[in-house]
């Protein structure tokens, strides 16, 4: 390209982060577009696994592993299975050295993406309202904030909602009938040792056959985060006549929602610190593809929000993310820049969408005593990110060659 484009990244998540992170290393000028006033003015939620095949590349592409290494937990690999009566059904500790899928809270995974980027990249407190196309792939973004800018190619990494989105297809989330309450234990090790013992250093997953599930998951600074999940109509609380704001009235709910649950696993349910958060599960439907508009793509979930099963929406918005900068270093325009790109991310993400969708079905599906779906086996899981990881780049060598 003779000229620089001018690159406009509608979402600071981290696949905005991300994206702008690479392009600044190919020497492109983004900039990127928030509607937080700040990249730490809300809860970003709990935590996550990065798996070598995707977000470590991402990582490594970007120069962040080192960043990434000196905040990641691997005992937080750890995963174990209990029943609704606290019998352990599975459990997986990583062996020494495995790499292949650490833990980092969201929170500061998207701290350390900004504070990499040059000064000045983004620009918080700019919602988008409004992106019309001008012609020949030039779009005008206005903001609420009042501000406006135009740009040759508008990147969509503003998630679930996405405005960008629209300019592409009418594709919704819809919900997919399960809710959860987000709840928050503090100085676990301390103030709730019977929680920590059951959470260890990594997550538990609880099921009891009948559509009702507790996820613990460890956090750093002594937190773990509990999401409390259910088959529910989306109003779930108006007809149930339960006050979210008023904690105790939830947690009345939940003890006769969970009653069937045993006193060993009582205290995930109803000893949070705080207020529960609510929560629910939304997809794309799947695969989602889009026929190409000039100026104009999507990265991350506003391309393929999916289910949390699996753990593959922030993986695959860091590896959009890294793969669309470098299509845009690589090709002649911005037009061929954004058709490679796709061409990849479709049959990927639209794979792991319907998996993951799937599989969030099974897990809180009504099933018998005998059939717990135990977990995967996450030695081979992790194994299979290695050997998938390696392979992605012996063929980015070979396509360089």
């Amino acid at each position: 390209m003779t000229t620089p484009p001018r690159i406009a990244i509608v979402g600071g998540g981290p696949a905005g982060l991300m994206c702008a992170r690479v392009l600044q290393g190919h020497g492109f000028q983004p900039a990127v577009y928030d509607a937080d006033t700040a990249v730490d003015s809300r809860d970003p939620g709990g935590t996550l696994d990065l798996h070598a095949d995707a977000g470590q590349i991402a990582l490594e592409d970007a120069g962040l592993m080192d960043a990434f290494l000196a905040l990641a937990r691997m005992e937080g690999q750890a995963k174990s299975r209990r029943d609704h009566h606290g019998t352990v059904l599975a459990e997986f500790t990583p062996a020494e050295g495995d790499e292949a899928a650490p833990e980092i809270d969201r929170g500061q995974l998207r701290v350390m993406l900004d504070r990499h980027l040059k000064p000045g990249t983004v620009h918080w407190g700019h919602k988008l309202v409004r992106a019309t196309p001008l012609g020949g792939g030039v779009h005008r973004l206005e903001f609420a904030n009042g501000a406006s800018a135009e740009a040759d190619l508008v990147i969509g990494a503003d998630g679930a909602w996405s405005p960008v989105r629209r300019l592409l297809t009418d594709a919704v989330p819809q919900y997919l009938g399960v809710h959860f309450l987000d709840a928050r234990f503090d100085d676990v090790d301390t103030r709730h040792p019977e929680v920590a013992a059951i959470v260890g250093d990594g997550h538990m997953f609880s099921t009891d056959g009948d559509g009702r599930a507790v996820i613990v998951q460890r956090n750093s600074n002594g937190v773990v985060r509990g999401y409390i999940a259910f088959r529910a109509e989306l109003d779930w609380h108006v007809t149930a006549g339960v006050d979210i704001t008023d904690r105790e009235a939830v947690r009345s709910y939940l003890v006769r929602e969970f009653g069937e649950w045993s006193a060993v696993m009582r205290p995930l349910i109803t000893d949070n610190d705080g207020d529960y958060v609510q929560r629910s599960f939304w997809a794309l439907p799947a695969p989602l593809t889009w026929d190409h508009v000039p100026g104009v793509t999507l990265i991350g979930d506003a391309a393929h929000l999916m289910a949390p099963f699996g753990g593959h929406g922030t993986n695959l918005a860091l590896l959009d993310g890294a793969e669309l900068a470098h299509a845009i270093k690589k090709e002649s325009s911005l037009d061929d820049a954004v058709a490679r790109y796709e061409a990849a991310m479709f049959p990927r993400s639209g794979e792991l969408a319907v998996s993951s969708n799937t599989a969030l079905t099974r897990f809180f599906a009504t099933t018998s005593p005998d059939a717990p779906h135990l977990p995967p086996d996450h030695a081979r899981e992790h194994q299979n990110y290695e050997t998938r990881a390696a392979e992605y780049r012996r063929r980015q060598a070979e396509g360089e060659q």
